[in-house]
């Protein structure tokens, strides 16, 4: 039994009843958050779905861990700001602009509505950014951030209302490709800070190693067996972790504190408008390949939420990449690093098996608040490299399941297979040798050296290339005797299945509808005066929505029950001689099965040709 029926206030069907059913839209103390549509069946172990209102004592332990989570990787802004070579003060100045940017964006997708998603994405500054910002810092000073921030926040803007139109470019392998590669791509890093290696010096430092051991084993044990302590698992883990690199003396830095003021308001850097075109466009690609991370971001929001996921909701990504846009655009004029969805905070949702936005909007708050603390932000970056270490390797083992999930989800064919595999080829052999990214023109090399971001790239064009040549619509003739229509039937729809792209338990479903349609037709009667039926072709229609299969037969259309028949008593039946009446009897069953089976059936004549019409909601 997952933790929050017990630990924490109300059961769980109480609160649904209140914040799903009863009432339009999540009440707050303070405010009510914009309704969001409840899930067609919510998943039974989740602790606080989206909709639902975690007490106070829960609440505020969970936005704690995601607050600390996210905060954990403003050492990508350190990181950026080192390699740009920026004084202290615009060190101090942009942690605390991009910790604004966090907490606005992550508010905007929790209160849904017009403004975001409506989920539970925590944003955290962008690794994509890294290089490409360090550049424009190193080269024009923090002022830089200001026309990278505007085209990022502008391209991110205009891809809004596109989004519904650009449904065929993400489906679900595309997106589980991204995902896994996300999920890859953090290994490498995260070994190396775990294990305290460094270029050209591979030897394991022993205490970064139990440190990052202590961390990872603390993750997973308490996510695992911790029950009442699964709620807190990484940031228990975490002060393990941090506890055990005081103890050995690996905690650095820890006299800088005192140094640092309590309270202060961030300075703003003038922005430098005088900006390289080719450096634009590359900030341009890559505003558009982050939003590859909102939309997986929302899709396994999603998915944790529904038990009955079929699709990724197109408009609250759209919000979703909204609200990225408009919080990069409005903070990073300031000298804000750009900000993309957390992976790891994704994990910890699932880890904890919470998902309620009230927690999102806590986690603004402190985030919101932290900008403020210069002690606390100086702090923040004390955090060990082998505990981030740790926390990686536990986000990329989620991400690369995760993903690999959602790439099978679908039937696959040769196509799925070519397009999946040599994206994921790709983008590992830009990992593995990163000396073919030289090879390219000097304002192209980091986007082609990030392994992340060439299988993104390839994966969409490839998606695209092999839907070239692919009908949406199929028909085949049967011809074949009645105990060998069974394999012409089936092959059909699998193979078509497959190719469109179709999910594989509607394929499955389709099938057997199909065969059971099959069967009645040949078995029914024929009315008096007529001709008996016979098949004569098998017709298939896929749009992403819809999934129509059609048996065209000849005769007259066949009369099938619907779904409330009901049958003799089946001992009366065999108790008689008669079995004609057995066979009456049965009549009916197909059209029971049929209407279980699939989402809707008609039968009916066109064209001089009688049909059985299959749909399926996709």
């Amino acid at each position: 039994m997952p933790l929050g029926t017990r630990s924490f206030g109300r059961r769980n069907a109480d609160i649904a009843d209140d914040s799903v059913h009863s009432s339009p839209c999540l009440r707050m103390p303070l405010f009510h958050l914009p309704a969001r549509p409840a899930p067609h069946r919510r998943v039974p172990d989740l602790a606080y779905a989206a909709n639902e209102r975690p007490p106070v004592s829960a609440l505020w332990v969970l936005a704690l861990q995601h607050a600390a989570t996210a905060m954990a990787f403003i050492a990508y802004v350190l990181v950026t700001a080192r390699l740009a070579g920026l004084s202290r003060a615009d060190t101090q100045t942009m942690v605390a602009l991009t910790l604004l940017a966090m907490a606005l964006t992550t508010a905007m997708q929790a209160w849904g509505g017009r403004w975001g998603a409506g989920v539970l994405v925590v944003n955290i500054p962008s690794a994509m950014m890294i290089t490409l910002a360090a550049s424009l810092l190193g080269a024009y000073g923090l002022g830089a951030m200001a026309p990278a921030a505007l085209v990022h926040g502008l391209v991110s803007l205009a891809m809004v209302p596109l989004v519904r139109r650009t449904r065929p470019l993400f489906p679900p392998p595309v997106v589980g490709t991204v995902i896994c590669m996300a999920g890859v791509a953090l290994v490498a890093g995260s070994i190396q800070r775990a294990l305290g290696l460094t270029p050209g010096q591979w030897s394991v430092d022993a205490a970064s190693a139990a440190v990052a051991g202590v961390t990872l084993a603390g993750i997973v044990g308490l996510s695992v067996w911790g029950r009442r302590l699964r709620l807190m698992a990484l940031l228990l883990a975490m002060a393990a972790g941090v506890a055990v690199a005081a103890l050995l003396g690996r905690l650095e830095g820890t006299q800088a504190l005192s140094d640092a003021a309590l309270l202060a308001l961030p300075e703003l850097a003038a922005p430098r408008w005088h900006l390289q075109g080719d450096v634009l466009l590359a900030v341009a690609l890559v505003a558009i390949l982050s939003q590859l991370d909102t939309l997986g971001s929302v899709i396994m929001l999603d998915k944790m939420e529904d038990a009955d996921w079929r699709r990724a909701d197109m408009a609250a990504i759209g919000r979703g990449i909204q609200a990225n846009g408009v919080g990069n655009l409005l903070m990073g004029l300031l000298g804000a690093l750009p900000t993309s969805t957390s992976s790891a905070n994704i994990a910890l949702a699932y880890a904890t098996r919470s998902t309620a936005r009230a927690i999102g909007l806590a986690v603004a708050a402190l985030l919101a608040l932290a900008a403020f603390l210069p002690k606390l932000t100086l702090a923040l970056t004390l955090v060990p490299e082998p505990v981030l270490g740790a926390v990686g390797l536990y986000a990329a083992g989620y991400l690369m399941v995760s993903g690999m999930q959602l790439t099978v989800s679908r039937a696959i064919d040769s196509r799925v297979l070519f397009a999946v595999g040599l994206s994921l080829s790709a983008g590992l052999a830009v990992m593995q040798m990163p000396q073919l990214a030289q090879q390219a023109p000097e304002g192209l090399r980091f986007l082609l050296g990030n392994g992340f971001v060439v299988a993104g790239v390839l994966v969409i064009a490839l998606n695209l290339l092999f839907r070239l040549g692919v009908a949406q619509r199929a028909r085949q003739a049967l011809h074949a005797p009645a105990e060998e229509l069974h394999g012409e039937i089936t092959n059909f729809v699998e193979t078509r299945g497959a190719a469109w792209g179709a999910r594989r338990d509607v394929v499955q479903r389709a099938a057997m509808a199909a065969l059971e349609a099959a069967e009645a037709i040949l078995a029914s009667p024929a009315p008096a005066g007529t001709d008996a039926r016979r098949l004569s072709a098998i017709r298939g229609q896929f749009d992403e929505f819809n999934l129509d299969i059609e048996l065209l037969h000849s005769g007259a259309p066949l009369r099938l029950g619907g779904g409330q028949a009901q049958l003799p008593d089946p001992a009366a039946l065999l108790d008689g001689a008669d079995d004609s009446a057995i066979d009456a009897a049965l009549a009916p069953l197909s059209g029971q099965l049929l209407h279980y089976l699939a989402d809707r059936v008609s039968t009916g004549a066109s064209a001089g040709q009688s049909f059985v019409r299959l749909h399926f909601e996709h």
